[in-house]
């Protein structure tokens, strides 16, 4: 039996936290590798809806496919800026980040995809590198809604919101569509699981006839 005032002596101590700066390091990589792998996705999604613009236009609406794709560039390099990894501790509001954020994915990816996109975002400010990494998680959420949650695209809409309340920051994604029978799978399951452990986050997934709706719960002070 272990003494209850016993302490670790300075080698067990060193040797935890190397272990759990690993862990951090190797969820990290994951989280950038594949996010990188979702951004090829989002111009997959881009590409196609110029594809579509182009192959209809003809004469005098060349050049107003022209504009839209040089819209939707402008808009798409705005959205990889705001998704660029940036560990500066200083704050920033969350309502100005996650509004221009919700912005340039309208732009970029829902809009093409014939998506309307909704924001509710409550003001308040968080260290820079969660709002980057919030934002890495709702990204994938939005992309993988307009890729799947839609087969009819009449009336198609994505709700992003956000909440401050009780120390925690609620942040949630629901769509209208078809209903996911299984929310989160796959490459953006990896994805999403990697940044929620880095912020202390929790996810929760919710589907059916009315569309699919993912929740994640974030401490204000990150565990």
């Amino acid at each position: 039996m272990h003494d209850i005032s016993s302490r670790p002596n300075d080698g067990d101590v060193r040797a935890h936290l190397v272990a759990n700066l690993d862990d951090v390091s190797r969820d990290w990589e994951l989280v950038l590798r594949e996010s990188h792998h979702r951004m090829k996705n989002t111009l997959t999604l881009l590409g196609a809806s110029v594809r579509r613009d182009f192959t209809r236009a003809g004469g005098r609406d060349m050049s107003v496919a022209v504009d839209r794709l040089e819209r939707r560039i402008v808009a798409f390099g705005r959205l990889y800026q705001l998704l660029s990894d940036n560990d500066d501790l200083a704050e920033i509001s969350v309502e100005a980040f996650f509004e221009n954020l919700c912005s340039a994915l309208s732009a970029a990816v829902l809009e093409p995809a014939c998506v309307r996109c909704e924001a509710a975002i409550e003001s308040g400010t968080l260290p820079a590198w969660q709002c980057h990494r919030l934002a890495l998680m709702l990204t994938e959420l939005v992309t993988n809604a307009a890729k799947h949650a839609f087969p009819n695209k009449n009336g198609a809409v994505i709700r992003i919101e956000m909440a401050n309340h009780e120390g925690c920051w609620f942040c949630t994604v629901a769509d209208n569509g078809v209903g996911a029978t299984r929310p989160l799978q796959g490459a953006g399951s990896r994805i999403l699981e990697g940044l929620a452990r880095s912020l202390g986050a929790r996810l929760f997934g919710d589907a059916g006839q009315g569309g699919t709706r993912i929740s994640i719960t974030m401490p204000i002070e990150p565990a």
